[in-house]
């Protein structure tokens, strides 16, 4: 990372790249933006596909108890790595195994367990909110380029190449599972095992995105672009290309756009109303083409 900032620094000094430029939080910002929005633009179609919009909430507003509970536990406030990534994964876990084992409809299932994380997770939040500066919080809930270490690219890196590697060998088996579940059955796809590493592709990605993004909008930027993409798109190939580009676009410019302007506003909060800006964007071109 530290040759990264380097080399960002000696395009400032000849001139190459403006001021901001010159701060290394923006470069570790873009770093994890860039690993971010291709992650979360490729797992968006199947989100889509699969009807779980509202499941990556639910994951999302359970990491509001993971880092409570990690600075309970004495894990740094600013990196509470391993009960944010646990209590996220069981949470997501626990959730799709009662979805497997009973009829609950799921949309109702979901609200069952995001009131649950929105509760604990406040009650939690409030009581070590006098053991750190609030400050923090406030960067978990919206997200925030000024907590993104080296440690969080790290992190992030080695999640993206495991799910890099689970979507290149399993993405058409899963979405042949999401599509039409009898035929991958007959094709001998083990669909309860892929829904399981969806789920917890879904679980990791969400956590680690967190810091840039925040608790709160996560799951608007696992969906909004995919569903921008949708509207354009004419085949799989686009749907997915197209998901991803928004996303990564929506990372990238959520970051500089405040930076250059100097306003005051989340990085969370700026990259999900530049995907909103975008899926606007993708409904006039969907109109548009339709009068044609």
């Amino acid at each position: 990372m530290e040759f990264i900032r380097q080399w960002v620094f000696s395009l400032y000094e000849i001139g190459v790249l403006p001021s901001m430029f010159q701060y290394a939080f923006l470069t570790n910002a873009l770093v994890a933006g860039l690993l971010i929005g291709p992650l979360l633009g490729a797992l968006g179609p199947l989100v889509i596909v699969k009807r779980l919009a509202f499941f990556s909430e639910a994951v999302g507003h359970g990491a509001l108890t993971g880092v409570a509970l990690g600075i309970l536990l004495g894990e740094p406030a600013t990196q509470p790595f391993v009960a944010l990534f646990c209590f996220c994964i069981l949470f997501a876990m626990l959730l799709h195994w009662i979805k497997s084992r009973t009829d609950i409809p799921y949309d109702a299932l979901v609200g069952v367990f995001l009131s649950f994380a929105i509760a604990l997770g406040a009650a939690l939040i409030l009581y070590v909110a006098k053991k750190v500066n609030v400050h923090i919080l406030e960067n978990v809930l919206f997200g925030s380029i000024l907590t993104v270490k080296d440690m969080d690219i790290w992190v992030l890196l080695l999640i993206t190449a495991v799910s890099a590697v689970l979507i290149i060998k399993g993405a058409n088996r899963a979405l042949l599972a999401s599509l039409s579940p009898d035929l991958a059955r007959v094709r001998g796809v083990n669909i309860r095992l892929y829904d399981y590493i969806f789920i917890l592709l879904i679980a990791l990605v969400t956590v680690a995105s967190v810091k840039v993004v925040g608790a709160i909008l996560v799951g608007a930027l696992l969906l909004i672009p995919a569903t921008s993409a949708r509207m354009i798109s004419r085949n799989g190939r686009e749907f997915f290309a197209y998901s991803v580009l928004f996303s990564t676009l929506s990372c990238i410019l959520g970051i500089l756009l405040p930076m250059a302007g100097a306003l005051p506003i989340p990085s969370g909060a700026a990259i999900v109303m530049i995907a909103s800006v975008g899926f606007v964007l993708s409904l006039i071109i969907r109109r548009w083409r339709v009068i044609q």
